[in-house]
């Protein structure tokens, strides 16, 4: 048996997020459809984390462990042609038997983007949260850098069927901060994990400073307060790119 690492891209658009729904089509579940076809029988897939519905990837990581011994590249070229083009395997390696995608990571980075044109074109509208109303943008790219640090993330966290395992919600966010670039409004954050819908509560709480209804000092009150309602609106999924997964050095792939 084979430990097998996939690095993965996708267009979230048409999905409904990663994880495995009944009746709904998913990133995993398309993924365990076509490696269990591969490999003769069922085969199931970990993720790093998982994306919300609309939400995208440029380097999600995923692992599975299988008995097929087809010659990584040869997989990753199997895997590519029975996949929708929506979705793309990066890269395939072996990993450590024990290689864990979720548990494993030490960081990961996420990036929102805005477009702020009066008019967002057809090619652009999949992949950003179009908002062409009145905004402080210095306000919003002021405000970011109040997420740092170590904290009770609860103000950000959508309802989650794993509350009542009472699940600590502190994170450390090791770098946030937004920023103007090629044409749209920025935010990227880095941080050691992040709880249900959390990037896109952070992102729709600088909006509302951005709108005039917080000031960027208010931040830190807000989360403080651990309340869910003084947060901003969640904003949409199109806009959200899980951008990559960092792992220690011992997780590394062996080869490929």
């Amino acid at each position: 048996m084979r430990r097998i690492r996939f690095t993965l891209a996708y267009d979230g658009t048409d999905f409904h997020g990663w994880q495995v729904q009944p009746g709904l089509v998913t990133i995993q579940g398309v993924l365990q459809e076509i490696l269990t076809r591969l490999e003769g029988s069922p085969i199931i897939v970990h993720g790093s984390g998982r994306t919300d519905a609309g939400v995208h990837a440029l380097g999600q990581v995923a692992a599975c462990t299988m008995a097929n011994p087809l010659p990584l590249p040869n997989l990753q070229k199997a895997l590519n042609h029975f996949l929708p083009h929506a979705i793309r395997v990066l890269t395939v390696d072996e990993a450590d038997p024990n290689f864990q995608p979720r548990f494993d990571a030490l960081a990961k980075t996420y990036e929102y983007r805005i477009a702020r044109h009066e008019v967002c074109t057809p090619f652009l509208r999949r992949y950003v949260h179009h908002f062409p109303y009145p905004l402080d943008e210095e306000a919003f790219i002021r405000a970011a850098p109040g997420y740092e640090g170590e904290h009770n993330f609860s103000t950000f966290a959508a309802a989650d069927e794993r509350d009542d395992l009472d699940y600590s919600k502190v994170r450390t966010i090791f770098r946030s901060e937004a920023f103007r670039a090629d044409g749209l409004l920025i935010y990227r954050v880095r941080g050691s994990g992040f709880l249900k819908h959390m990037v896109r509560n952070l992102v729709g709480t600088l909006l509302e400073v951005g709108k005039g209804n917080h000031q960027p000092r208010d931040i830190a009150e807000i989360i403080a307060s651990r309340d869910r309602s003084r947060g901003g609106a969640t904003a949409p999924g199109s806009g959200l790119f899980l951008l990559s997964v960092e792992y220690p050095t011992s997780t590394r792939p062996t080869n490929g």
